[in-house]
């Protein structure tokens, strides 16, 4: 009998492609058949990263392609993400369907039997999966806490209008961002400025506004939704989730179940999709520092700084007397080439590192790295909590502002900036983090979340039993 097809089509940055990938390579070693689609733009991308032979196939993987609808570019840098809203919503509809098409024609290649959309990807797989009639699942990448916020994000704006009497509402208002937001089922302690914030726009008629909103109000059209986290981290916020997306399946971290196959069965194990290539000399650094002793640094892949911010960040890790393991991508600063400050590379070139792109589960793994300074992607959040990393929060836009609140607030497991990011805060709460009694309790905590997740990710635990279970009840459904 034919395998069962499962297409992949994922969100188009770096962090929603990697978590896509580690749920396909899952399926693929329960016997699925792979297609994964990436944007023309990003399979370029992948292929300059890894080499030209990175993304050859196994016989039942395929790697496809479409267009995004953008012009054709070779930069190797973040695309402009209101034009890419635009483009996924008009102009990747067609091209996706004709994908479809032509993958259920092609001999030696069995008919496709469900799609795994990205939750953000849902207006060219919905009427892909209507047309050819298979299921349809959605996979966010984000945290339950952050779907439940966005679930109420268009209630929060109108809110946030009403009150600010049309006037547009900032975060630097303080008395404004910290006022409780009591009125979201299933969230408390929910400031103003936790809510997701896409750069202050309170328009829903702003192109990510109104994109987002948009992704959010057809989540109806899945027949299963996916979340990348495991019931013991979000049981409360899965729970009120549930009665407002029907079939709702926690089955992470996948980075935990892909690494309890056995290496002798991990066939796709070599399948990569990095956007940026990879730098591993700094594992040989970290292999120098004492246990605990290191500060891991990283934006991740879309998250930008000014340039001031850039200035105070590297001030504040300099005049902190620890060591540190910074990310420092090409595009850091948006529009802007990045210049550290002077003098500061001579200053900490005895405890500092600074890194390209990075295989960031092996740094926080490492035993040197005592904490993690992070724009709190979701990606990032998990895996730092899967190894036992406490934070430094310093949520930039998205879904990153809710995560942050339930790390420090519920999760007991990092600190935040607070309002005001300068080079004295850097300073203070780094020092707080390596060496005070706090950043032993966050640690502590942070530790029992490995042994939680490393728990639902077991053989019986409740993120492979979901797996199991979504398998069976949707994806091999006939």
């Amino acid at each position: 009998m034919a395998k069962p097809h499962v297409l992949c089509i994922p969100g188009l940055s770096q962090s929603h492609i990697g978590a896509m990938l580690k749920v396909a390579k899952i399926l693929h070693h329960k016997g699925f058949f792979v297609t994964f689609v990436n944007s023309e733009f990003n399979h370029r991308r992948m292929l300059r990263s890894g080499g030209l032979n990175s993304l050859d196939s196994l016989p039942d993987w395929r790697f496809v392609s479409v267009p995004d609808g953008l012009p054709p570019s070779d930069t190797d840098a973040t695309q402009d993400m209101h034009a890419l809203c635009d483009s996924v919503r008009n102009l990747m509809v067609g091209p996706f369907s004709e994908l479809v098409d032509d993958l259920n024609r092609r001999e030696g290649v069995p008919p496709i039997t469900c799609i795994l959309s990205d939750g953000f990807m849902n207006f060219a797989a919905f009427p892909a999966a209507e047309k050819v009639g298979v299921p349809l699942m959605h996979l966010f990448t984000i945290s339950a806490c952050a779907l439940l916020a966005l679930k109420h994000h268009r209630s929060f704006l109108e809110r946030c209008r009403t009150m600010s009497m049309g006037e547009v509402f900032s975060r630097n208002d303080v008395s404004r961002s910290e006022r409780i937001i009591d009125w979201i089922p299933g969230m408390k302690s929910m400031r103003e400025r936790d809510m997701p914030n896409f750069l202050g726009s309170i328009d829903c008629d702003d192109p990510f506004v109104k994109f987002t909103l948009d992704v959010l109000d057809r989540t109806d059209k899945a027949d299963a939704t996916i979340i990348n986290t495991f019931e013991e981290l979000e049981q409360v916020v899965l729970t009120e989730v549930a009665s407002l997306i029907r079939n709702i399946y926690a089955i992470g971290p996948v980075h935990l179940i892909l690494d309890r196959i056995p290496r002798d069965e991990f066939i796709s194990k070599h399948i990569h999709g990095k956007l940026w290539a990879e730098h591993a000399e700094c594992l040989d650094w970290l292999d120098t520092k004492e246990p605990g002793s290191v500060l891991y640094v990283n934006f991740g892949s879309i998250a930008f700084l000014t340039h001031d911010q850039l200035t105070e960040l590297a001030a504040g890790l300099a005049n902190s007397d620890h060591s540190f393991l910074w990310v420092l991508r090409p595009d850091l600063v948006h529009g802007e080439t990045v210049i550290l400050p002077p003098g500061f590379v001579d200053e900490t070139k005895e405890r500092g590192f600074l890194s390209g792109w990075c295989p960031q589960e092996k740094v926080l793994n490492h035993s040197s790295i005592g904490g993690f300074l992070t724009h709190c992607g979701w990606n990032s959040i998990l895996e730092s909590l899967a190894a036992g990393v406490p934070m430094i929060c310093w949520p930039k836009f998205a879904d990153q502002q809710p995560n942050a609140r339930y790390v420090c607030e519920e999760w007991i497991a990092g600190l935040e900036f607070g309002f005001d990011v300068n080079r004295d805060t850097v300073e203070r709460v780094v020092k707080e983090l390596l060496g005070s009694d706090k950043g032993k309790e966050l640690k502590r905590s942070a530790v029992e979340w490995k042994r939680l997740a490393a728990e639902g990710s077991s053989p019986a635990g409740s993120s492979q039993n979901n797996m199991d279970k979504l398998i069976k009840d949707v994806m091999l459904r006939r």
